[in-house]
């Protein structure tokens, strides 16, 4: 009687399990469902499987502490990872956990019938091995299930180094037919440079030792084979093969047998996982950064505009005064470039035409650069996209800027948008979703870059100015940007011939209100309440009772969430809002509403950072907080944003 491989599938839809359950077993596998966590570790302690098939998000535990529980019980059962929520870290997470494979929802099943038959045949594949390994022979049914079974190159080689037999795979890889190779040395395959490496690795194999980790090496590729490298870098594992001798002493080598593993999905996530834990470690100091000299920043604005309360344009020093709110407002934008790469940077949040915005900020840098030439083509009915509309402004004029420093002569700008599909081998290597997207096209016709330029274009801080001439902040703001919105951007460039930019921003059902936001005017709104203001910082409180005081309210502080807690409890009668700092030592801004929410479902807050309206402040202000203000704010803005929450 025949194996019949058993597979667990763990989902928490019911539907997905059964869909699943259904597909396989016509295929003749037995198969088990989880619904969550628990059950799936009671599955896994009760019996063998030879897959799992896992969703990563449940409710009760997520599918990477499943892999660790696999991992610590030393369970010989492969994983496929399945996923609605794909993106580079968690693909790079799961392979880093063991997964064999990583699949993104939603996928065809054709799909999924491969990856679970080259899973399992991998995993008979390792048993066949571990039969033969210290035989003597390899038997003509294992040949035959080589060809048929593994995506990996297959070989054996005689005592030459000549290859004996090798496997179809190598069709598919390397573009050679299995026949083209048998009889000729390994090394007619094998990378010029890489010669030496290999002869080191089938020597040693001579000893019968084998290699724990294997070799990389590269090998060359058919000139008829379609890829875009010359060669093919892989992982080689090998072994000696020796004669069957009475004494053990005496016994002969004749040849080796091994395997060869593609390694490029494996190299492109090992630069994705390097890039993404790059830009990970510089965003968590940028957003820390962006916080603290947001502060800074605040103290500096509210003074300034506490002073312009009491003086009018006649004033000597009023001239002064306003660059001092200028150079504030600049400082501001630059902390809002460091949180724009910063992950979870997004401000606020809307449905928006991109026609509509591209040709806003086209209009405005044409007016500031005559020399360079706008052409704009935009698809009629473009798809609504829900983004953060200053920073998408940001990206944009970024890219004009860049292009108009790339054409100091003067020259062309192409500026397109046009709706697009993007499927899963497009998006794939980006950690995106496949769907519809609205892309945005900025070409130039200036001076193009070279490729060591064009890989290192988005990371923080590199510029090609002059020291002092640029920040290096630009583009990289721009990748955290568009990657904070789930978005795509890279470049293409030739060196001159001109780069073009590309952004790819998801595709949303939402309904766009024609109305235009208005405009605040910078109008000082008075109020008699009572606010309780929170803040961790002396100077923050400082100047934020004079601002609430000098608006006519009567102020009430707290040095942070425990102290703002019980000056609550004592005053709650009286307190009519609460400005409210999301970012304290003691207990944040969050756990201190969900606080002041139960001793008062109706408690009115505004909530203060210097930090962006993404993540911790999105999720209180879902929880019903009545508003965000982001730091540094000026005495009028301050005055409207309470208004709009006490007159509501």
């Amino acid at each position: 009687m025949s194996y019949v491989p058993k597979i667990l599938i763990i989902d928490d839809e019911p539907r997905m399990c059964d869909s699943l359950r259904v597909l396989l077993s016509s295929h003749g596998y037995e198969t088990q469902t989880s619904y969550n966590g628990k059950e799936a570790i009671e599955c896994l302690a009760r019996d063998r499987f030879d897959l799992v098939l896992l969703d990563i998000i449940m409710p009760d535990m997520s599918g990477h502490q499943i892999m660790d529980y696999i991992n610590s019980q030393s369970l010989e059962t492969l994983v496929i990872v399945m996923t609605g929520h794909a993106s580079v870290d968690s693909a790079v997470e799961s392979l880093r956990r063991g997964a064999y494979d990583y699949l993104r929802k939603p996928f065809d099943f054709e799909q999924l019938e491969r990856r679970v038959k080259n899973a399992l045949n991998q995993n008979k594949l390792k048993r066949e091995f571990e039969l033969i390994n210290g035989k003597l022979e390899l038997t003509e049914k294992l040949y035959q299930y080589l060809i048929n079974a593994s995506p990996d190159i297959i070989f054996t080689l005689n005592h030459e180094g000549k290859f004996t037999f090798i496997n179809g795979a190598v069709e598919s890889l390397l573009g050679y037919k299995s026949e083209q190779l048998v009889g000729k040395h390994y090394t007619s395959i094998v990378f010029e440079e890489d010669i030496d490496k290999a002869k080191n690795v089938f020597n040693e194999r001579r000893t019968g030792a084998r290699s724990a980790t294997g070799v990389e090496l590269r090998l060359g590729c058919s000139e008829n084979h379609n890829t875009p490298n010359s060669f093919l870098t892989v992982e080689l594992k090998a072994m000696g093969m020796y004669d069957r001798a009475v004494d053990q002493q005496d016994k002969e080598f004749i040849g080796t047998y091994g395997v060869a593993r593609d390694l490029t999905d494996h190299k492109r996530l090992e630069v994705q996982l390097l890039q993404a834990q790059k830009m990970e470690a510089i965003g968590t100091l940028a957003g820390g950064l962006a916080h603290d000299f947001n502060n800074l920043l605040m103290g500096i604005e509210g003074r300034t505009s506490l002073m312009l309360l009491d003086i009018d344009s006649n004033y000597p020093h009023f001239p002064h005064l306003k660059g001092i709110q200028d150079m504030v407002g600049r400082g501001a934008d630059l902390t809002k470039q460091l949180l724009g790469f910063a992950r979870g940077g997004k401000y606020e949040v809307g449905p928006t035409n991109l026609n509509k915005l591209i040709e806003k900020c086209s209009e405005m840098f044409g007016r500031t650069k005559k020399e360079v030439s706008i052409h704009e083509e935009y698809q009629k009915d473009i798809w609504t996209v829900e983004v953060d509309r200053t920073q998408i402004e940001q990206v944009l004029l970024n890219f004009y800027v860049n292009a108009w420093q790339a054409m100091p002569e003067g020259g062309d700008l192409y500026v397109k948008a046009e709706n697009v599909r993007l499927y899963e081998g497009e998006v794939g290597p980006f950690g995106a979703l496949p769907g519809s997207y609205v892309k945005v096209s900025v070409t130039d016709t200036g001076v193009g870059m070279d490729e060591e330029t064009q890989r290192r274009i988005f990371d923080p801080f590199f510029t090609t100015k002059e020291m002092g001439r640029g920040t290096g902040l630009g583009l990289a703001s721009a990748y955290g940007i568009i990657n904070n919105h789930g978005g795509i951007i890279n470049v293409d460039s030739k060196k001159g011939e001109g780069s073009t930019f590309n952004i790819y921003l998801p595709a949303a059902e939402t309904l766009i209100s024609e109305q235009s936001p208005e405009e605040r005017e910078e109008e000082i709104l008075q109020g008699d309440e009572t606010i309780l203001l929170v803040d961790d910082e002396d100077m923050m409180i400082d100047v934020g009772q004079e601002m609430l005081t000098a608006t006519g309210y009567d102020v009430l502080s707290a040095k942070g969430g425990k102290e703002a807690i019980e000056v609550y409890k004592k005053n709650k009668d009286k307190i009519d809002i609460i400005i409210l700092d999301m970012v304290m030592p003691d207990i944040g801004g969050g756990e201190v509403y969900d606080i002041l929410k139960e001793i008062n479902p109706d408690i009115k807050v505004l909530l203060a950072s210097g930090y962006s309206i993404s993540g911790q402040a999105t999720e209180i202000l879902k929880r019903g907080c009545d508003g965000f203000i982001q730091k540094p704010f000026n005495i009028s803005q301050l005055s409207q944003e309470i208004r709009v929450i006490l007159d509501h």
